[in-house]
């Protein structure tokens, strides 16, 4: 009997034919690809955050007291459900240190607290959540405050958070880091209010937005993490920019360059993350006088 094999011996062998190209859809998309997709209205499937963060000590300064925090989570499947993402941002002082463990400490005491709430929630979507997302966010700056006083008294922090849950996203702010939402056709809108001196002297109209962007107690604020006890934070709910994105950055940033100026170099970049190392370059370039901290956020799907 002529085995299979020896019937191959006696067979002239044939290149084998090209495979089909691979479907690109199968093939993962990059922070860069997903960004240009998204731009041009193309669906994304499952829903999803992407995020880019850069940071610097300046140009003027002897340490780091900015923090950072940057957190997204996305589950596809049969049930649909929305992406998740936590963006914080906080600017310590005090000095002699006390500024990085303030906005250390109440960076990590947010992310503790809002993480584990939505634990269940990442497992299981459908239950939703039980606490209305307004109240997570005071509870939780509740929390930083009372830390912050604990690890650093007498210090304090700026502290921007942005809890995004598909295209809503709840913001709460204290002091005069930002929040801008950037729109691809180049609008810019500062989404968060400065707890500043100056700023309230400029809202009571007693000085020009010119004049408060020279004034020498432009840095003096008059609410922060840590000072007091009583701490009022602002809180709201809109909805996330689209098509654009969300920009969480500390004074270091926005205080040297023109709002037109951070929409330019966010669009002109070929990514987030190349995006935000070109706003700390500009600023740094613009002298850095302050420590430069940025986060940018877009949604796609």
């Amino acid at each position: 009997m002529i085995s299979f094999f020896d019937r191959l011996r006696g067979k002239k062998t044939r290149p084998l034919a090209t495979p089909n190209p691979v479907n690109a859809n199968t093939i993962p998309l990059s922070s860069d690809e997903l960004s240009a997709e998204s731009m041009r209205g193309a669906r994304i499937e499952p829903q999803q955050l992407i995020s880019g963060c850069g940071q610097s000590i300046g140009k003027q300064r002897e340490h780091n007291e900015d923090c950072l925090f940057a957190f997204s989570a996305t589950l596809g499947g049969e049930t649909s459900s929305a992406p998740l993402g936590l963006f914080i941002v906080a600017d310590g002082m005090g000095g002699h240190q006390y500024g990085e463990i303030a906005s250390s400490t109440a960076v990590r005491t947010m992310a503790n607290y809002l993480l584990k709430r939505f634990h269940t929630y990442l497992i299981n979507p459908s239950e939703g959540m039980e606490e209305p997302l307004q109240e997570m966010m005071r509870a939780a700056i509740t929390e930083a405050q009372q830390a912050v006083t604990r690890a650093a008294p007498g210090s304090g922090t700026t502290l921007t958070v942005a809890l995004v849950l598909g295209q809503q996203m709840t913001i709460g702010h204290v002091g005069d880091s930002r929040a801008y939402s950037l729109r691809s056709d180049g609008r810019v809108e500062v989404l968060t209010r400065d707890h500043s001196l100056v700023k309230r002297l400029e809202e009571l109209g007693q000085i020009s937005s010119e004049e408060a962007s020279t004034h020498p107690n432009r840095n003096v604020l008059y609410r922060a993490v840590g000072q007091g006890e009583m701490l009022e934070p602002d809180i709201f709910t809109t909805s996330f920019p689209q098509p654009g994105y969300l920009l969480l950055c500390s004074d270091g940033l926005w205080s040297v360059l023109p709002d037109d100026n951070l929409c330019n170099i966010v669009t002109s970049a070929p990514s987030l993350q190349v995006a935000c190392q070109n706003l700390v370059a500009a600023a740094n370039d613009a002298g850095g006088p302050d420590n430069i901290t940025a986060i940018l956020v877009q949604l796609n799907g």
